[in-house]
């Protein structure tokens, strides 16, 4: 079993919470010739102290990437390093390093979540007087669930206590694999507070998870592995400017027979005669200067309403395998 995880000095932590290197891992099936490569030479670099979003479709190798962190899966080829830790060389010390909130709901179903941390807290050696079983429970929502067996709680309920179980030999990283999936939206709002205090405090995070909108709003970076590549890796802003797309919608305040000629010059679309959506990107063409164009047009604007490309846009983008959703300049390897 991991060991007890000791903080280093803070003159000693660690830039990267988590690194790997050309890390690849190939599966072969017994009895067959062909084999699956599920990591291609991934380079990954996760800051301490970050809110990493780690993004792919189903298939993509995040499962694989998060299991040789946490010790479950045997790499092909390349380093992995946890804490600063190898995950070979120092296999105990990284293991104690990391927290993994797996997406399978394994728990054994007679035993109570007070039991299951106290006896997890116990195989990473967390002394009694340390422990944080009560506080845990609170923050994930289950202490009026903690005399309950796992088997009489509801699936929402059991990924809670997954949640749990990761926190109580306090990591300083924790990796959250679709930690979300059945969870109701109150409660999710709840751990998600819980975690963001964490990475306040200094506790890495690490999250997988097919809700976009929850990456965009809670990670400052993300990277995004396709068929065992990484496609992307940068601060969350950065990657929403990559598609360089901006949408505007403008309400006048009469009706239009036919596009003002001043307008017509940023190939607006016409509705109901009265609003006009214009499609452009920013880094060529400035709001204000549409705006401006009413003006001359002699035109009131009743209502604007912008939208900018979103995070599942750029993801869609960078995972089609059609030759016009992801051009090869917007690769990265």
């Amino acid at each position: 079993m991991p060991a007890s995880i000791s903080r280093p000095k803070a003159q000693n932590l660690p830039d990267y919470a988590v690194e790997t290197r050309l890390l690849s891992k190939t599966y072969r099936a017994r009895g067959r010739q062909e084999a699956k490569l599920a990591l291609d030479s991934v380079s990954l670099t996760i800051p301490r102290g970050s809110f990493f979003g780690l993004l792919g479709p189903n298939g993509a190798g995040k499962s694989t990437l998060i299991n040789i962190l946490a010790g479950l899966v045997v790499k092909s080829s390349g380093h992995a390093y946890v804490w600063g830790y190898d995950t070979v060389d120092d296999e105990r010390m990284a293991r104690a390093a990391i927290g993994v909130v797996p997406q399978e709901l394994n728990l054994d179903p007679f035993f109570t979540p007070r039991e299951m941390l106290e006896v997890q807290a116990g195989l990473y050696g967390v002394p009694a007087a340390e422990r944080r079983t009560d506080e845990i429970l609170e923050a994930v929502g289950l202490a009026d669930k903690a005399h309950a067996y796992a088997r009489t709680l509801s699936g929402g309920m059991r990924r809670r206590l997954l949640v749990a179980k990761a926190m109580v030999h306090n990591p300083p990283v924790l990796v959250l694999d679709e930690p979300t999936a059945g969870v109701d939206i109150q409660l999710r709002q709840q751990l998600w507070a819980y975690v963001k205090g964490l990475n306040d405090a200094g506790t890495t995070i690490l999250l997988t998870t097919h809700y976009l909108e929850e990456a965009e709003e809670l990670c400052d970076r993300i990277a995004i592995i396709d068929q065992g590549k990484v496609v992307a890796d940068e601060e969350t802003q950065a990657l929403l400017h990559r598609l360089d797309s901006k949408m505007l919608t403008v309400v006048v305040d009469r009706d239009l027979e036919e596009t003002p000629p001043v307008l017509a010059a940023f190939n607006p679309e016409l509705k109901n005669r009265r609003r006009l959506t214009f499609r452009f990107k920013p880094s060529r063409i400035k709001i204000g200067a549409i705006l401006a164009a009413f003006d001359t047009a002699g035109l009131s604007i009743i209502d604007l309403i912008t939208e900018e490309a979103d995070l599942e846009d750029i993801f869609l983008r960078l995972t089609r395998h059609d030759p016009i959703a992801a051009p090869p300049s917007a690769r990265l390897s």
